[in-house]
């Protein structure tokens, strides 16, 4: 039976990349100069710092413009609350989101039941399994998922016959 995989992935190498081009770039402007600006990574969490809450927001300007350029789509961020730390410094927690979540899943399950197309979805772990007779439905399905949700970045894996 075909079948195809509904994913959310972002390579962190691309995140990787862009982390260290935002940090290069903070460390030769000029309005950010003296500063603490900079971008921290741990896995798929990003904390930026800084002195202000201005330079907080021109610092996270540079890490969605560097990551777009990365063809990582800027929709999985999640931003965080700015916290203030020792003195007058600030930071800002952001969280990559990657898989599936499951109040989205369950929305593109309802989503492709209520189409009436005759094909399968089923959720497994953060992923979204969808799979048909014929692989042109499961072509219609994807149009269909790619139309109604635009708010996540979403992709299509293991198209099998």
């Amino acid at each position: 039976m075909p079948s195809f995989d509904i994913v959310s992935e972002v390579d962190k190498q691309e995140v990787r990349n862009a982390v260290d081009q935002v940090n290069k770039e903070a460390s030769t402007r000029f309005d950010f100069k003296g500063s603490d600006a900079r971008v921290e990574q741990a896995e798929y969490v990003l904390t930026v710092h800084a002195d202000t809450e201005f330079q907080l927001d021109q610092v996270q300007d540079i890490l969605a413009q560097k990551l777009a350029k990365r063809s990582v789509d800027v929709k999985c961020l999640d931003v965080g609350e700015v916290e203030k730390v020792s003195g007058n410094k600030v930071k800002r927690s952001v969280t990559v989101k990657t898989g599936v979540e499951i109040e989205l899943a369950k929305k593109i399950v309802k989503c492709i039941k209520d189409s009436k197309i005759k094909v399968q979805a089923s959720i497994q772990g953060d992923t979204v399994r969808v799979s048909g007779a014929k692989r042109d439905l499961l072509q219609d399905t994807i149009a269909l998922v790619r139309k109604s949700i635009t708010d996540f970045p979403l992709q299509y894996q293991n198209f099998r016959d």
